[in-house]
């Protein structure tokens, strides 16, 4: 891997199946981390992944951001507004992974950023919330570095292999932001 930075774009159906041996590598490397076991992800078909992200990641309901470095998807960060018409105003950032030979050169900071980007673009958002593990406090300093704060601790969120962790809920309200109504952000391209 070179040190060049690595370019954020919008991820479409067509990047699908890189998109899901990421993801797949993030549940199996880093299972506290997330909500979905390895064991039931990969059990998932080829068209069922599509269609998942197809419903979850392209407009009008979310948007998946990758970073690619050297040709390879090398990082990912999605945001998924909510459905229910008195829940519109916020959207959720998820997926959020990064490869370890790709850390510490900025890339998860980038892809937040540029998240942070679309939603304050995104017409009607005012809030964006994520959960993180308590143990995971390199992501949760990223977070706080931009702008996100915390409003509750959910003990004993997630079970894995009999070991329980915790997550913080955090926000960035988006006025502060400045959310300019229909405007795009330039770093991100389609």
């Amino acid at each position: 891997m070179t040190d060049t930075a690595a370019a954020i774009r919008r991820l479409t159906e067509r990047d699908a199946a890189e998109f899901w041996a990421l993801r797949l590598r993030a549940l199996r490397d880093h299972p506290e981390a997330f909500g979905r076991s390895y064991e039931e992800s990969v059990r998932l078909s080829g068209a069922a992944v599509v269609a998942r992200f197809r419903d979850d990641w392209t407009e009008p309901h979310g948007v998946m951001l990758g970073a690619i470095a050297g040709g390879a998807l090398v990082g990912t960060a999605g945001l998924r507004r909510h459905d229910p018409e008195p829940q519109r105003h916020k959207a959720k950032v998820g997926h959020v992974y990064v490869v370890p030979e790709h850390r510490g050169r900025g890339t998860a900071r980038a892809l937040l950023a540029a998240v942070v980007a679309e939603a304050a673009a995104t017409p009607g958002l005012e809030q964006v919330q994520l959960t993180v593990g308590t143990e995971s406090q390199a992501a949760r300093r990223l977070y706080v570095a931009l702008g996100f704060e915390p409003f509750g601790v959910e003990r004993r969120a997630l079970k894995h292999g009999g070991r329980y962790s915790d997550e913080e809920h955090m926000v960035l309200f988006l006025r502060r932001v400045g959310n300019v109504e229909g405007e795009r952000p330039a770093e991100v391209r389609d």
